[in-house]
């Protein structure tokens, strides 16, 4: 997997449009309802899952959809919300947020090969020993990941035609379960059985991750047009993939299975409504579905790292690619994190990149608000119809949420996660120390603004944005040139 003597030029890469860029986004959120089965048995029953996927998409997924749409057409570019909050509040913020989103990315990434085993195994399907487990955790990653390497175009097609099939059998589950449905099931609740730090877990890592697509929108065709359609196309899919299925299955069986309602469960909601084969598609759906989570999440992440190389935050290598356009050396940088992982739980991983991801986001909503603030001129091709202060009351729910979340989380999710900041902070610093003593190579960094401390007036911090933005958006001639090395 090495890269060409001279990087594709942008023009001759295959762009993409609205339909994959809907379906990458889709696999960003959501691949359809494999893994909100432990929302029904952390909620102690249906009620709280049902009301959670009515109410929190409004409260949590819109917000965050909709800031997305339009910094992503402010913005079009790899860096995504890296981006973002170099124009808010510089570089320093910006390699922070952009490393601990990266590593909730390679978190929540290692999560897939494990769902993937969890539903060969469920129902009396295949379990294997520890050993052939770690074996085919590693295997399904290298498989995966060398698909990714052979271009985002084609992991967008894929994703089109993986989102047709993982959504296919819920529709004949659907179908069979009508006349089994009991709407009071859907009523149910066992308060006792209430898990609140699961429950919220399972709704966050659900419903999150939509500004992860930005980092693709330096590979979208018209991003400023495409780029806010299919975000509003996935928000629809997303919602229907999630509250549909789980209205089948918890209206179709006794409301004292909840219990039994863990990661997998899926397979045997399609055993006991449908049969052996309604099990079976589902399994096939559910790896389907994993395969496209994961090319989903390693193209984000990776086409992040070659953003924030592009920007000069991290070493030239990182905006390497290939001949198919894509980002060798951040693949493998993202498929040894997701191998390095893949040890972990499945509830274990959930709450760690919860943390992590809802950190980011809070300063993500924080930069969304100051650039409304700091430029409210900047050219936003799709723009929420709201001013400045609706803006900032619009990110008041999902902040909320973030915050209870993360006061939920148990003391060694606080540790690590600790950790991990500060592992970002050292590692900025060793990053600019390099970057200093010209160790590495690196591109050229965009002027970023200057400290809010010295006093620059609104029309300097407008143009310091748009410094910034220009950079962002240069590369497209500069793609047939040679990287653009960095002095010290």
């Amino acid at each position: 997997m090495t890269g060409s003597p001279a990087d594709p030029p942008a023009r001759s890469r295959p762009r993409l449009t609205v339909l994959p860029l809907i379906a990458l986004i889709f696999y960003d959120v959501s691949g359809g309802p494999f893994g909100i089965e432990d929302s029904v048995r952390a909620g102690g029953g249906a009620l709280l899952p049902v009301l959670g996927f009515l109410v929190l998409p409004a409260l949590w997924s819109l917000p965050e959809a909709l800031v997305t749409a339009e910094l992503a057409s402010a913005f079009p570019t790899n860096a995504g919300y890296v981006a973002w909050v170099s124009a808010a509040f510089g570089p320093a913020a910006a390699f922070l947020v952009g490393f601990t989103k990266w590593a909730s990315g390679t978190l929540d990434n290692a999560l897939y090969p494990v769902l993937f085993l969890d539903y060969l195994r469920s129902g009396g399907g295949l379990a294997l020993a520890p050993p052939l487990r770690s074996l085919a955790v590693l295997a399904l990653t290298a498989a995966l990941t060398y698909l990714n390497y052979r271009g985002l175009h084609l992991v967008g097609l894929s994703a089109l035609a993986l989102t047709a099939f993982s959504l296919s059998p819920f529709v004949a589950l659907t179908v069979l379960a009508a006349p089994k449905i009991r709407p009071a099931r859907w009523l149910a609740i066992d308060v006792g059985a209430v898990n609140l730090r699961g429950y919220f877990n399972s709704m966050f890592w659900n419903l999150n991750y939509w500004d992860k697509a930005s980092t693709l929108a330096g590979e979208v065709e018209e991003p400023r047009k495409t780029f806010p359609k299919a975000v509003f196309g996935a928000v629809g899919l997303v919602v229907g993939a999630y509250l549909i299925p789980l209205l089948a299955g918890t209206g179709a069986l006794p409301s004292e299975t909840a219990a039994e309602w863990t990661d997998g469960f899926f397979s045997e909601v399609g055993q006991r409504i449908g049969g052996p084969w309604l099990r079976v598609w589902i399994q096939a759906a559910a790896a389907m579905s994993n395969m496209g989570l994961f090319e989903a999440e390693m193209s984000s992440d990776s086409f992040q790292l070659l953003g924030m190389a592009e920007m000069g935050m991290i070493p030239a290598i990182f905006a390497r690619r290939s001949k198919h356009g894509t980002p060798t050396f951040s693949i493998l940088c993202s498929a040894t994190g997701v191998v390095i992982l893949s040890f972990m739980s499945f509830q274990e991983i959930i709450e760690f990149l919860n943390f992590l991801y809802g950190l980011g986001m809070l300063v993500v909503f924080a930069a969304f608000v100051k650039l409304r603030v700091k430029n409210p001129d900047l050219p936003r091709p799709y723009r929420i119809p709201v001013g400045t202060a609706g803006a900032a009351v619009m990110c008041v729910p999902p902040a909320v949420l973030i915050t209870t979340v993360m006061c939920l989380a148990s003391a060694r999710t606080v540790i690590v996660n600790a950790v991990v900041v500060a592992a970002g902070v050292a590692l900025y610093y060793g990053v600019e120390h390099a970057k200093r003593r010209a160790w590495v190579e690196f591109l050229a960094p965009v002027p970023p603004p200057p400290d809010s401390s010295h006093g620059s007036t609104t029309a300097s911090d407008a143009a310091d944005v748009e410094d910034v933005r220009a950079g962002l958006l240069a590369d497209e001639p500069a793609d047939e040139a040679p990287p653009r090395s960095h002095s010290a």
